[in-house]
């Protein structure tokens, strides 16, 4: 694993006030929690920034005065991107706006499409550019990473292997660790199975399968029906078994709620980490989710539907035989994954079921998730990566 500096002495040194102005861009719910937690980090080392740009309810809370909300742009996959190209070109062309008056930092998180295309744009008018969280270019498109060399000051990466990966290909990387460590660290749960049943409202005597279809409501369309199909199957299989549903800040409960109608779902926006605590599996949407589940250490499937046009597409463009992104920072498939044709109620509902039922099964695949928390760096990931944007900023 790279090392990662330690931040002990920066973390007690004594904030700089300046004035300066960022760009930043998140356009999902994953984007939304690591950008909040960057933008508190250097909001500290320097008081005096200000934050404009595309973010979502964790980031306007931690300072962004929003040009649009991350929400409205929230989509993934080639067709459903088309669907909403309107609302996207409003916010792109609004960005386009603020470099006109330029900032003194472009600081993007994530969503490639989006945000590499105004990297070009930022570059062109002169303004550095950090991109914290890399796009998966190592998976999926490799060919962007020539953009991203030439348009993007810094990359800010999240797994020990992208830094190598970067620099063999020209691009100034620096791994500063995962933030999801942090963030568990700091907002992980802290209740007792007790305590947390009875916020929630279930039986902590009785197992707990937690339903995760997604953070944006298309995709939540496609992944419901089959992760509900199973749910039935395991009701019937394993009578007195509890199904959790912790929503995403991107959605609303009300909204997950007029889609679900299995009986006895329990739903809850609120303690994220310790209503995913509470569950002995989890059935979960291919996502930053996975890894939130993973770093508890909650043995899982992991499931997707997309598009069919947008899956063929998608399988010509990448060649990993796994998609799960807790798989792929292990380097094997630790968890099961069922994906398009694979994603169907019953072979859900026996995966699910192996879970349950073998003890032995459950253990090694906890064991192999702590494995994968263990190499992640440990807290600290958004003070790195604020230090290095004070650097750029000064």
């Amino acid at each position: 694993m790279q090392a990662v500096p330690d931040m002990s002495e920066q973390g007690a040194r004594q904030p700089r006030p300046v004035d300066r102005r960022v760009l930043i861009v998140a356009g999902e719910a994953s984007g939304d929690r690591y950008g909040a937690g960057l933008i508190e980090a250097i909001a500290r080392r320097m008081p005096g920034v200000s934050f404009t740009g595309i973010g979502g309810p964790l980031m306007r809370a931690a300072g962004l005065a929003p040009l649009v909300h991350a929400e409205r742009i929230a989509v993934m996959g080639f067709f459903e991107v088309i669907s909403s190209l309107p609302r996207i070109r409003e916010a792109f062309d609004l960005c386009l706006a603020e470099l006109k008056s330029p900032p003194d930092l472009v600081l993007l998180i994530d969503y490639p499409g989006f945000n590499l295309r105004l990297a070009r744009h930022a570059k062109e008018a002169g303004v550095p550019v950090i991109y914290f969280i890399s796009p998966q270019v190592w998976a999926w498109k490799p060919g962007r990473v020539r953009t991203i060399a030439r348009n993007v000051s810094r990359m800010l990466v999240i797994f020990p292997f992208e830094e190598a990966w970067y620099r063999e290909r020209g691009v100034e990387a620096t791994f500063v660790g995962h933030p999801l460590v942090e963030i568990l660290k700091r907002s992980g749960p802290r209740l007792t199975r007790e305590e947390a049943a009875a916020r929630f409202g279930v039986d902590p005597a009785r197992r707990v399968i937690g339903l995760l279809p997604g953070s944006r409501m298309k995709e939540a369309r496609r992944n419901l029906p089959p992760i509900l199909g199973a749910a039935r199957r395991l009701a019937e299989k394993h009578p007195g078994v509890q199904f959790l549903m912790p929503v995403a800040s991107t959605l609303t409960v009300q909204a997950l709620a007029e889609m679900v109608d299995l009986p006895g779902v329990v739903f809850t926006r609120d303690d994220f980490y310790e209503a995913l605590n509470l569950c002995d599996i989890a059935i979960v949407a291919s996502g930053t989710a996975t890894m939130e589940v993973g770093l508890l250490g909650i043995p899982m499937i992991i499931v997707y539907r997309l598009n069919p046009l947008t899956y063929a597409i998608a399988r010509r463009m990448t060649r990993l035989s796994t998609f799960g992104m807790i798989n792929l920072v292990a380097g094997s498939r630790i968890v099961p994954e069922l994906i398009q044709g694979d994603c169907t109620p019953a072979r859900i509902a026996t995966e699910a079921d192996r879970l349950l039922k073998d003890r032995v099964l459950h253990e090694r695949t906890r064991k192999a998730l702590r494995a994968v928390r263990d190499g992640l760096a440990g807290e600290g990931a958004f003070d790195r990566a604020a230090a290095i944007v004070e650097e750029t900023l000064l």
